[in-house]
């Protein structure tokens, strides 16, 4: 880890940072390791950039509104989800007084947003890594519930029924957040009709997944128009930078949402195609089902597995520092292209023997 100022704050200089795909790993022709989408999109920009954006974009957030049908007071737009999850933590967590509950294996942004303020965690792993432990979340005390679904890094769906259990037990006492950053994949598996019964809960969605949109950094919180008044109050004087909202704008016109759709209609028959190969292939002992635009597998040896394709040029990741999870790497879904040169690299490491098919 990089040396910190000595006058740095004790919580910071404890913190162990998010280790990001593109920043743990570097170099590779084929990137499968960051959940991007490779079926990118094209937009195009004006050049009025020598005023400062609106903090909330009319258009983004009209557009977003309309997508998600919501009212445009229901919805925050901000630089990414992870900017989301910060607000709410920062916005309704006492430092050093109330605390959030996750649900390892899940998205590690959670706990360093609440290390980085003070906030204790409060870790109730899943049950077979796909479904919630009500008894051990319903034993914490919290102010935030997270609940990733589809859950990054197992691609699992979380039962809605539980989540409705959570929302039950948790009326006036915690938010219930959903992150549903993959929830393209799965589109019936939202929750945001939950919004009008339930007051608590909030919905974190981004356009860098399914909408192919990572570089852009643009993230909604959907939620009670009084939470999202509250993160109005802590959020940036211009979060979203004008390039960012133009874009925005268009990905979430009629046209870019068909093409969205279009997108993960190809990313999703991509997907079973891998698994099935996955499935074949001696020396996997496990492929997690998914509902969402990665696959996780189960093998002998992971660090060997990442690097035998490093050496083909192909980057996957790694996660088997995950709580609750063991000798784990995680495939994003590429291209057409990158997924055929994926299985021939698979089919050698794992089929050394055997003439390749793929």
């Amino acid at each position: 880890m990089s040396k910190v100022h000595p006058l740095a704050r004790d919580a910071v200089k404890a913190i162990v940072p998010y280790a990001s795909a593109r920043s743990s790993m570097s170099g590779g022709a084929v990137w499968l390791n960051a959940n991007e989408n490779a079926l990118a999109p094209a937009y195009q920009l004006d050049d009025t950039f020598n005023r400062y954006p609106s903090c909330q974009p009319k258009a983004v957030i009209d557009g977003y509104a309309a997508y998600a049908g919501l009212a445009a007071e229901q919805v925050l737009v901000s630089r990414g989800a992870d900017e989301g999850i910060e607000l709410l933590i920062r916005s309704f967590c006492e430092p050093k007084q109330d605390s959030i509950t996750i649900c390892p294996p899940t998205y590690g942004m959670y706990a360093i947003s609440a290390e980085s303020n003070q906030t204790p965690v409060n870790k109730v792993l899943l049950k077979d890594n796909e479904r919630l432990d009500l008894p051990g979340i319903f034993a914490t005390s919290p102010k935030l519930v997270f609940i990733c679904s589809p859950n990054n890094p197992t691609g699992d769906l979380i039962p809605r029924e539980d989540i409705i259990a959570v929302l039950e037990h948790f009326t006036d006492q915690a938010l219930v957040v959903v992150d549903e950053a993959y929830i393209e994949f799965a589109p019936e598996a939202s929750v945001v009709s939950l919004l009008s019964r339930y007051p608590h809960l909030v919905i974190l969605r981004t356009l860098s997944k399914a909408f192919g949109l990572a570089g852009l950094r643009c993230g909604f919180t959907l939620a009670a128009p009084e939470i999202i008044n509250a993160l109005k109050k802590m959020i940036a004087p211009y979060p979203i930078a004008e390039p960012v909202a133009q874009i925005a704008a268009q990905a979430l016109s009629p046209a870019g949402i068909a093409q969205m759709q279009q997108s993960v209609a190809t990313i999703n028959a991509l997907r079973d195609d891998f698994i099935t190969l996955a499935a074949s292939l001696p020396g996997i002992d496990k492929v997690w089902p998914s509902n969402a635009n990665y696959v996780l597998l189960q093998v002998s040896d992971a660090a060997a597995c990442v690097n035998a394709l490093i050496a083909e040029d192909i980057l996957i990741r790694n996660q088997s520092s995950q709580l609750g999870l063991s000798q784990v790497v995680r495939v994003s879904i590429g291209s057409p292209a990158e997924m055929q040169r994926l299985a021939g690299a698979m089919q050698r490491y794992f089929q050394p023997n055997q003439r390749e098919t793929a």
